[in-house]
């Protein structure tokens, strides 16, 4: 449909095209993840990410077909852009890939993706284009709330005044002043769950009493996670409760209420551990 749609359009306007993949998303009907034929295969003995090592959830079984979704969707992107390398239109097109979550195979709780754990929400972002060349990489910390103002401002339209998030265009430019130093994370379904990232750290709160599926927020939760990912970066040792890191944790939790407040929620009460 995509490549169709590319050698059927009129060309008289210019064109904005949101392409959304179910995969590598996990097949519910089927409880596992399912490759196209032949790609899982590829995949057996590949290496396994360091935050899986160690746990049991379902990623030895589903690891390969995961990987060969992956590169089955990376070779059709392939074909996207050398239809429009053919149709004259590479050097007149940004494209974006990124995706809105990844898995951590229910080495985490009970499914694989609502948890605060960097499997689940640290994902890919590439920017290809005019005015995105190079291979620049982009350090700082971007949540997919940035993507709005971010393509608005690449077509040189006006970013509403209401959204919250920002563009990265000034952090690709290196103009960028007073940028969050933490990511904001809301977790449904699985748990009513908060959380921030910041460079360092990772702090997470639960609110056991309610329901993920029906309570949109509480006004109590409970300290979850702490991690410290620059000496822990596959999150395998939680220092919530440990007294050593009672003062880390407070200044997390300080930010992560502004942030709460921030996006609009009525600041809780946050249970030390």
């Amino acid at each position: 449909h995509v490549l169709d749609y590319l050698r059927t359009r009129d060309g008289r306007r210019p064109f904005f095209l949101f392409i959304s993949y179910l995969e590598p998303h996990h097949q519910n009907d089927l409880n596992r993840y399912v490759a196209p034929k032949g790609y899982a295969e590829r995949y057996q003995k590949y290496e396994v990410p360091g935050d899986l090592v160690g746990h049991e959830g379902d990623w030895k079984e589903n690891l390969p077909d995961y990987y060969g979704i992956c590169a089955s969707l990376d070779e059709n992107l392939g074909r996207i852009r050398e239809e429009l390398a053919r149709l004259g239109l590479a050097d007149d097109t940004i494209l974006i890939y990124t995706s809105d979550h990844g898995s951590h195979f229910r080495t985490r709780n009970k499914e694989y993706k609502r948890s605060c754990h960097e499997a689940s929400i640290r994902i890919p972002m590439v920017i290809s284009g005019p005015g995105y060349r190079g291979g620049h990489v982009v350090r700082e910390l971007v949540s997919l709330i940035d993507l709005p103002p971010t393509i608005l401002e690449m077509a040189g339209a006006p970013v509403p005044e209401n959204f919250q998030g920002r563009s990265v265009n000034p952090l690709i430019r290196g103009e960028a002043r007073d940028w969050p130093q933490e990511v904001f994370v809301q977790i449904s379904e699985s748990q009513v769950g908060r959380a921030i990232r910041t460079k360092r750290w990772k702090y997470g709160v639960d609110a056991p009493d309610r329901d993920g599926w029906n309570d949109p927020a509480s006004p109590v939760y409970v300290e979850q996670y702490l991690y410290d990912l620059e000496n822990d970066p596959y999150e395998q040792t939680n220092l919530v409760g440990d007294p050593a890191y009672r003062a880390v944790a407070d200044e997390l939790m300080a930010i992560l209420l502004r942030r709460m407040a921030e996006a609009g929620e009525e600041p809780p009460r946050i249970i030390p551990r």
